[in-house]
């Protein structure tokens, strides 16, 4: 699943190569820290958020093979 997150957050930014994810794995979740350039914030998130929120709908779908949950924090 952290490749997914990155793969992703890769394609949406202008610069891909200052993506970091960062994954924190406890008994019963998962978080993945994302931290982009901050020129790049903007599009991480998305207006009203929507893209982040996307961004963690589809990481969740993925997630419910493990029966996890997983946590998206964007730094």
């Amino acid at each position: 699943m952290k490749q997914l997150v990155e793969t992703i957050a890769k394609a949406l930014v202008d610069h891909p190569e200052e993506v970091r994810v960062n994954e924190i794995v406890s008994e019963k979740a998962i978080v993945f820290e994302l931290s982009v350039a901050p020129s790049d914030m903007g599009k991480i998130i998305g207006k009203q958020g929507r893209v982040a929120k996307s961004l963690r709908t589809v990481v969740s779908a993925a997630a419910l093979q493990e029966q996890k949950r997983v946590t998206i924090e964007i730094v």
